[in-house]
């Protein structure tokens, strides 16, 4: 067994798809997925060297990837053992093909393997940090100390190098910790050069697909908003579009890329279902007037959503009616603009992977995302995704390309059910309102302590919990509200943070002594995995 476990189910077929890979036209690198967690870290660690990469299916036929002429091919890691019968293969033909490849753990394996060496169980299991020493500093280690702590994960391991490759580095436990071909640009890692805790880990790929494949780095966000301008002028034509706007930074971001394209042929719906944050849909319509100068639709269906979920506590059953009535409430108004031909949505690039939304890509449905298919197709409009080839911090790179505020650039994710999932328990309009003010208290806090940006995402959970309590020498029965506060490089995994005392003691002195009903604040200390991000 080899790789970083377990998301094995992404090697299966896939479902509809409505983009195109290798459409940057820039210099191109595929990586190859085997199953593992971190392929798309590879994918955003490669971008991170100005080079366009993209995920696709581990069985992708030679035949077309010498269609999508990349400048080079990264085989992942991946859950399975090689030797396995139902173990994932590629195309036995991509190692024939004039590309270099990176293989990383099992998919080193699986290209030594290929070459007639033996891959088996490793004596010794590597999970964890390990020390490497480096034989040969050029090529792929070029500028590379000659020993580094890397990150490993694999039972398996190569253990009979064939005569066609030649060790580059060991462990102690592992002879061939990195390895070549004799005569073709195939290298092979068995620890994770994509994850944080390798050292060197993106001057290694770098190394890879600037030296070895050549990619010239050029693929910028300057160039991606130029493409995408005269893409959607193209498609567009003088036709209107209706964008769904959430008030966080990627449908803001496709809103201010479709405005500088099309201008005033852009019209946006703001739906506000009564579960948004303290003073929303103020700040869209401010935001808005600010940035747009065109057509925006705000809807007050507050009423409407909290009466449909009135005594729901399921979190799947609340998801579903937020789900049902946003596309009933979205379609009425969307129905009132005239000549409306296209559905503009903020889906990203990590959405179509886990929504099996590409065919030559890698997922099977892990799960349905809202702005992926979400909306029926008898809304009877053309979809128009302008970020689906991008990642998070693309595209706020993007949002501050465009002249959006660093404010609104920056902000944390907030989940489409929106405080329908911070409020466990039955969802009430008294409960809302103490999340919210609670919320704005830790946010302003957190601003105030200069730490926000130190933190991906930071919230409020309202528990269906009260604890005895002492206030003004009177004893209270009240709620308690838990503090979650996370960093993360992927939002797959994540750590708490580690807030300083003080920052937390303001925090919860406010909270207790302005929201009426609270009488006790805990502070989450649980990472992802096993716990998600969000509590529902």
């Amino acid at each position: 067994m080899s790789g970083v476990p377990d998301n094995s189910s992404v090697v299966a077929e896939n479902t509809a798809y409505r983009g195109e890979i290798g459409s940057s036209g820039e210099d191109l690198v595929l990586v190859l997925d085997f199953g593992s967690q971190t392929a798309q870290l590879i994918a955003r660690r490669v971008r991170e060297q100005n080079v366009f990469c993209q995920l696709v299916r581990h069985d992708l036929s030679a035949a077309r990837i010498r269609e999508l002429n990349p400048k080079g091919l990264i085989l992942s890691g991946g859950p399975a053992s090689v030797y396995g019968d139902a173990a994932p293969q590629p195309d036995p033909e991509i190692f024939d093909l004039d590309v270099p490849i990176l293989g990383i753990c099992y998919g080193m394996q699986v290209a030594c393997r290929s070459a007639g060496s033996e891959v088996r169980s490793a004596e010794s299991r590597e999970f964890g940090h390990a020390d490497v020493r480096v034989h040969d500093a050029g090529g792929l280690f070029e500028g590379i100390p000659d020993s580094l702590k890397v990150w490993m994960s694999h039972g398996d391991q190569v253990d009979d190098l064939s005569e066609h490759f030649v060790s580059l580095a060991e462990t102690d436990t592992c002879p061939f910790a990195a390895v070549k071909h004799h005569s073709k640009p195939h290298y092979g890692l068995q620890f994770h050069p994509e994850v944080t805790h390798t050292d060197f880990g993106s001057q290694l790929l770098s190394n890879f697909v600037r030296n070895v494949c050549g990619a010239s780095g050029s693929w910028e966000i300057s160039s991606v908003i130029e493409r995408e301008i005269e893409s959607l002028r193209e498609r567009v034509g003088n036709r209107r579009v209706i964008c769904g706007l959430s008030g966080g930074v990627d449908s803001s971001v496709v809103a201010a890329l479709l405005y500088k394209a099309i201008g005033d042929q852009l019209s946006c719906i703001f739906v506000d279902n009564g579960l948004v944050r303290k003073n929303e849909t103020e700040m869209v319509r401010q935001q808005f007037a600010d940035h747009f100068q065109t057509d925006l639709h705000v809807v007050d269906a507050s009423d409407r959503f909290l009466n449909e979920l009135a005594g729901v506590t399921d979190p799947q059953k609340k998801r579903k009616i937020i789900g049902r009535v946003f596309i009933e409430v979205f379609r009425d108004e969307a129905k009132q603009i005239e000549d409306a031909h296209f559905l503009a949505q903020g889906t990203l690039y990590p959405d179509v992977i886990e929504s099996g939304a590409n065919p030559d890509g890698p997922a099977a449905t892990i799960k349905a995302h809202h702005n992926v298919g979400g909306l029926p197709d008898e809304l009877g409009f053309e979809l128009i995704e302008p970020l689906r080839d991008l990642f998070k911090d693309e595209v706020r790179q993007m949002g501050l390309a465009l002249g959006l505020p660093d404010d609104l650039v920056w902000r944390h994710p907030f989940p489409g059910p929106g405080l329908a999932v911070r409020c466990l328990g039955e969802i009430t309009r008294d409960r809302l309102e103490t999340l919210r003010e609670a919320d704005a208290i830790l946010i302003e806090e957190l601003h105030t302590a200069g730490l926000y940006r130190d933190i991906q995402q930071a919230f409020v959970v309202l528990l269906p919990v009260q604890t005895v309590g002492v206030m003004g020498d009177a004893r209270t029965y009240e709620d308690t509200l838990a503090i979650r506060a996370v960093q993360t490089d992927d939002f797959m995994t994540a750590d708490w943070y580690r807030m300083p005392y003080d920052v937390l003691q303001r925090i919860s002195t406010r909270i207790i002594n302005s929201v009426r009903g609270v009488n006790r604040v805990v502070y989450d200390v649980s990472s992802k995995p096993p716990s998600t991000i969000e509590w529902e």
